[in-house]
């Protein structure tokens, strides 16, 4: 079945009716820096607010110690510097860094190893193929 722009408007407002959430990206800057930065705002609300225009706004979510860890992840990757900044300062997301860090180092080393497992085999395979080649200009010659 195929929908009307209009169709799918109301079930999204139907949807958020039944939610049950104002929508907190209309509120005023004010009234959103205020949401962002409370301890007890609910997650729900957060998690939309972190997808605010504004990088104040977002960079408040980042710090709030009720952000979940996936929003946070998401945040991480954020555009702006300060947001990130909030991020790494939020305790919910530090041990979740010292995971990711760890995760990225090993795979950091494996990439260099293979790297390196990489270059010895082409180097491997240089010396062989000059190797092969003095031989074939030995045989060529006359002794």
């Amino acid at each position: 079945m195929n929908y009307t722009p209009e169709q799918i408007a109301e079930i999204v407002l139907k949807v958020l009716k039944e939610v049950n959430e104002p929508d907190v990206l209309s509120l005023s800057f004010d009234e959103k820096c205020k949401l962002a930065e409370n301890p007890n705002t609910p997650t729900e609300i957060l998690k939309v607010l972190a997808t605010d225009e504004d990088y104040d706004v977002r960079s408040l979510v980042a710090g709030n110690p009720n952000t979940p860890v996936e929003t946070l992840k998401v945040l991480a990757t954020d555009k702006h510097f300060h947001v990130r900044y909030w991020v790494a300062k939020n305790p919910n997301y530090k041990t979740q860094t010292i995971e990711l860090t760890q995760t990225n180092m090993m795979d950091s080393q494996h990439q260099k190893n293979s790297i390196s497992h990489q270059k010895k085999l082409k180097n491997s395979e240089t010396t062989k193929n000059n190797f092969q080649s003095m031989l074939v200009r030995k045989s060529g010659r006359k002794s």
